[in-house]
């Protein structure tokens, strides 16, 4: 299966009044044509930075893509001028984001920002986009499309921003869909729904890169799993291996805080420990701190992502013993 993004060696840092973070550090992955990849980890360990420096949506100064490659269909997206790089954006790479207030016009009505992004991209008449439009707000579980059409952002429910965002997003047919948490605001029904529009969207040239922290999600849509931590790739693999055999202490914890009908616990297993702070990230393995196996070489040294198996990848010294 041919690639359709590959980033190497990817590195974020913001520079703050506290110092210099690495928000994503020597990062690398690919996604290939009609897969789904879930990318998983707890909140800040730079799962959206990564997201969004995909279509350079990094905020500077503060933020810089200091090093590394994003490649589109062989194209280095970092090395594209503005007006290519628009052309890229909504057209041939969408994205849904976790917060819709803040990716949505208050200003215009919710049709008019539906029918901007079909025209902007494609040779279709007003009327034409305002009809695929009402029909995208219909499929995302939204009533009374003809009437939202005419609705202002704020005049809808967080649960219905989303959804409009999320038909933004799909509508122009994209080749690669990011979603970054797409359905936190939604009731369990219509996150099913979407979640099955968007199996409906991937097919042999279209691919999802699917951000989430609920892993019985990454289970049920996705053909392959990245499991971030603090910056870095963990652990990376299919879907199959990584949850019957997962690899990396923190993949296995975050496992077994899983609910489980089949577990009678009065409690839930929990990640002991916090993630570390982007200013002081541990020396050696960021995760060695709360980790209940590390050793001496875990807090001396930065393990690097290596095959353990075919299918699969970690970042621990225990393969190296």
């Amino acid at each position: 299966m041919d690639n359709l993004l590959e980033i190497k060696n990817l590195t974020v840092k913001f520079h703050t009044d506290e110092g210099e973070l690495a928000a994503v550090n020597d990062v690398s992955f690919e996604i290939k044509k009609g897969e789904i990849l879930g990318l998983v980890g707890e909140s800040g360990c730079g799962k959206s930075i990564t997201a969004m420096s995909i279509l350079r949506l990094i905020p500077e100064p503060a933020g810089t893509i200091e090093n590394g490659e994003i490649l589109f269909q062989d194209q280095d997206i970092l090395s594209l001028g503005f007006d290519d790089l628009n052309k890229i954006r909504g057209e041939e790479i969408s994205m849904i984001f976790q917060e819709p207030m803040t990716a949505l016009s208050p200003l215009h009505r919710v049709g008019k920002q539906l029918v901007e992004m079909l025209t902007l991209h494609q040779e279709i008449s007003k009327k034409d986009a305002w009809k695929i439009s009402e029909e995208w707000l219909s499929k995302v579980g939204i009533p009374d499309p003809e009437k939202r059409m005419y609705a202002y952002p704020f005049e809808l429910s967080g649960g219905m921003r989303q959804r409009v965002m999320i038909a933004m997003a799909l509508l122009p047919g994209p080749k690669l869909i990011i979603a970054d948490e797409p359905t936190t605001a939604l009731d369990v029904t219509i996150q099913a729904q979407i979640f099955d529009l968007m199996e409906e969207m991937t097919d042999d040239d279209t691919s999802l890169l699917l951000i989430t922290h609920d892993m019985g999600v990454i289970w049920e849509m996705c053909d392959r799993v990245l499991v971030m931590y603090a910056s870095n790739i963990v652990e990376e693999g299919t879907v199959n291996d990584v949850f019957n055999n997962p690899a990396h202490p923190y993949t296995k914890a975050l496992l077994s805080s899983m609910p489980s009908l089949s577990k009678h616990t009065d409690r839930l297993n929990a990640v002991e420990g916090q993630v570390p702070s982007p200013l002081n990230f541990p020396k050696g393995c960021h995760f060695s701190d709360r980790c209940p196996l590390s050793f001496v070489q875990c807090i001396a040294e930065k393990p690097v992502l290596k095959a353990i198996n075919t299918h699969q990848k970690a970042a621990c010294f225990l393969y190296e013993k």
